[in-house]
């Protein structure tokens, strides 16, 4: 499973790449996928920073009797 990522290995699959989709549409699929990986750390950086607000409030608040809930 060592040698699957050789040079040439690398070549080969960036001229089937190149083949694929054309020199016109490769700078997009890669803009896309940079968006989409930025976009995924973000996604789990705000879950990760959202877990640990919530776990330092989750004391409920007191509760508060107002003159009318005392009838």
């Amino acid at each position: 499973m060592g040698d699957l990522l050789q040079p040439w290995h690398l070549i080969v699959l960036a001229v089937v790449a190149f083949l694929l989709f054309g020199a016109k549409r490769l700078p997009e699929l890669g803009k896309g996928l940079g968006e989409g990986l930025k976009g995924f750390k973000e996604g789990i950086k705000g879950v990760s920073e959202s877990t640990t607000t919530t776990a330092q409030n989750t004391a409920p608040p007191p509760p508060t009797s107002t003159p009318a809930d005392q009838k």
